[in-house]
């Protein structure tokens, strides 16, 4: 039995207002080699399909030609996509009973019905919708268990990581009861207490708080296998052999630079070991920070590092297919729009897009600037003038201070808002 998962396509996404359809479609063009030399039973997408809940007629046109190449590349796999907190999943299943009639499979939302006995009154979900049977030309059959995203209301308990515990360790009891003798493998969209994300820069939706986070590392009755969308970095899940993310397909941000993208592909053979094997795939446009130390360069500096480290534009003066997205780190005594136009003259003759420029300015003093004091416990932070604070933020983007007019205002606005709340 081969099985292919993937997830986290964000098709229609824009990268720092670039349209990345074209890279989409490159993507999709090297999944369908793997699909074809592959020849897999299943192919699985956990979810985030779209970046968002109304994707664009292209998005959506590029999505559905994947799907019908892929169906007649291996009109014997069947496609199972599960939405996920980027989706809307209404939309995604709305056109289940057409796809399911040729074996794409997709689950938007956990349907439900409600009950009302004697015993009982509430919300029963429907986990047997939820079991797909994979059955693979040799007769060997697999179960998928295709979760999505679980929104609060499709949870009980104490906490939403409660109530998602309970319900995928509802399912894979059920599963079991019904399937004894085939192995589970459960796709689901969600954020896993103690997953690697970026420190800065996050580009997942992740809730304040780690209100989602979902903690199932003491799962003993657990299913075979787990493949899970949601987080972009390529990883395992609670340092086990049995969970895994498969990352994002292209980089999200830049703080996603050294991530590894492509797919996995499970081998299932009777009595032996689940194997896993990573199928990498190189994004058509990488990614450059421009210098590569922390502290950035001046505006003499950053010229010739752009002319050594970056190719020519073509002659004709259009983007090659292979570009890449850049972010120039230039260091500055204070914010100077006549040096931020010559580094965009210098980038529009490379065969590069100039994503953002981050200045970098000298480090300031603020306790000196601002004559505070620093904060050293919640009571200074909670007595402290707010202005002071507004004050020290205007300095680090602005690197002087506020002009009397700026000031004033900021006062007026303050005394308003006071008095709202004695009210």
């Amino acid at each position: 039995m081969k099985i292919i998962s993937t997830g986290d396509w964000h098709l229609g996404n824009l990268f720092h207002g670039n349209d990345r359809l074209a890279e989409h479609q490159h993507f999709l063009a090297w999944l369908l080699k793997q699909l074809k030399e592959q020849q897999p039973d299943a192919l699985l997408v956990a979810g985030d399909v779209f970046d968002n809940g109304n994707p664009s007629a292209a998005a959506q046109s590029t999505y559905y030609e994947f799907l019908a190449e892929a169906t007649r590349a291996c009109p014997a796999m069947q496609i199972i996509i599960i939405a996920g907190n980027h989706d809307s999943a209404s939309r995604l299943e709305a056109p289940r009973p057409l796809l399911s009639r040729y074996q794409v499979e997709i689950r938007g939302t956990v349907q439900r019905s409600w009950q009302e006995d004697a015993e009982h009154s509430g919300w029963v979900n429907h986990y047997e919708d939820l079991m797909i049977p994979v059955t693979n030309r040799q007769g060997e059959k697999v179960v998928v268990l295709a979760v999505p995203y679980l929104r609060s209301d499709r949870v009980t308990g104490n906490s939403y990581s409660e109530g998602v515990n309970s319900f995928l360790q509802e399912l894979t009891a059920r599963a079991r009861a019904r399937f004894p003798d085939c192995p589970l493998v459960m796709m689901a969209h969600m954020y896993a207490q103690g997953a690697d994300i970026a420190a800065q820069d996050a580009s997942e939706k992740i809730v304040i708080g780690g209100q989602e986070e979902v903690n199932l590392s003491g799962w003993t009755e657990h299913p075979d296998y787990l493949t899970c969308g949601h987080i972009h970095k390529r990883q395992r899940i609670w340092h086990t052999d049995w969970a895994r993310y498969t990352g994002s397909v292209l980089p999200m941000s830049f703080a996603e630079i050294n991530y590894r993208h492509g797919v996995d592909l499970l081998e299932l053979r009777p009595k032996e070991p689940l194997e896993v094997r990573f199928l990498e795939y190189t994004p058509q446009h990488a990614l450059c920070v421009l210098p590569e130390q922390e502290e950035g360069a001046s505006p003499g500096e950053l010229k010739k590092i752009i002319k050594k480290m970056l190719p020519d534009r073509p002659q004709h003066g259009e983007l090659s297919d292979n570009f890449c997205y850049v972010v120039l780190k230039v260091k500055l005594e204070k914010v100077d729009n006549e040096v931020l136009k010559k580094l965009e003259s210098w980038m529009e003759e490379k065969d590069a897009v100039l994503c953002k420029i981050q200045k970098v300015l000298p480090n300031l003093d603020l306790s000196t600037l601002t004559q505070q004091q620093p904060l050293t416990s919640v009571e200074d932070i909670l007595n402290r003038n707010p202005m002071d604070t507004l004050r020290e933020a205007f300095l680090l983007k602005h690197n002087r201070d506020m002009n009397e007019q700026q000031t004033a205002r900021l006062q007026e606005l303050l005394q308003g808002i006071g008095q709202q709340l004695n009210n």
